[in-house]
């Protein structure tokens, strides 16, 4: 039995700046060294490389060393796997390491931007240093976004509060949040009712042991559609990917 698969080529982002007429300088620091020493590719070589806003390009090694690869732009085109729905995930924060693994695999999905966010039932306590598990984050999203050939890497934002949260929701055309105590409306039905032609949405997970009540009336008067993902009960880090998953697939794929 024969199987496919892709041919892929590696793929990287840089800044705006480093694209220079019908050069792209690749300078960072890790991938400089991933292509140098650890994909060992040479001049010839053909990899991608995005912009991180609007464009991708297919281009040749012209130049590889220690601090810096030059790439002779072959091609140009708008993303091609970005969705055209940008959904921000407000991630009541989770114990241990699962919010990587929902970075990673939200980012997979297509994801733009993640806010992990202190809820009444959070366990983690910030002690002044969670900044450094957003740092690592961003790092887990960019190497996600890499591998399932993304034309952009999410934005992982300095963890917020819940009223925080609130004051931000008017700023989406279109507020989910699962909700276990929801038992009429499921997300399908709600997705139903997205507004044609919506650019922006937001879902809101809680952490473990849920949204309180009181949460989850405040998220309603703020515009939130209380939804069901189902006849069980998901742990925090597989509910955002499902939704995710699940939203995606109601508007990519209608």
């Amino acid at each position: 039995m024969a199987f496919y698969r892709r041919n892929k080529m590696n793929r990287f982002f840089v800044e705006g700046d480093n694209i220079q007429g019908e050069v792209i300088l690749i300078t960072q620091k890790d991938d400089v060294h991933h292509i140098f020493k650890v994909l060992r590719l040479q001049e010839g070589d053909l990899i991608r490389v995005s912009d991180n806003i609007d464009s991708e390009y297919k281009g040749e090694i012209i130049s590889v060393s220690n601090k810096l690869i030059e790439v002779k732009i072959l091609e140009k085109s708008p993303f091609k796997s970005e969705t055209e729905l940008r959904i921000t995930l407000f991630q009541g924060i989770p114990k241990q390491g699962k919010m990587e693994i929902i970075t990673q695999k939200c980012t997979e999905l297509g994801m733009d931007t993640l806010v992990p966010v202190f809820m009444e039932r959070t366990v983690v306590v910030d002690k002044g240093d969670y900044w450094k598990k957003v740092v690592r984050c961003q790092a887990i999203a960019e190497e996600a976004a890499k591998q399932s050939q993304r034309g952009m890497v999410p934005e992982i934002r300095q963890a917020t509060t819940f009223q925080d949260m609130l004051s931000r929701l008017k700023l989406y055309s279109f507020v989910l949040f699962p909700y276990e105590e929801e038992k009429e409306t499921t997300i399908k039905e709600a997705l139903k009712n997205l507004p044609e032609g919506v650019k922006n949405a937001a879902i809101i997970i809680g952490p473990e042991g849920g949204f309180t009540k009181e949460e989850a009336i405040g998220i309603i008067q703020y515009g939130g559609i209380p939804v069901s993902l189902g006849k069980t009960i998901l742990r925090t880090e597989t509910a955002g990917i499902v939704a995710m998953a699940m939203t995606f697939y109601e508007v990519e794929m209608d």
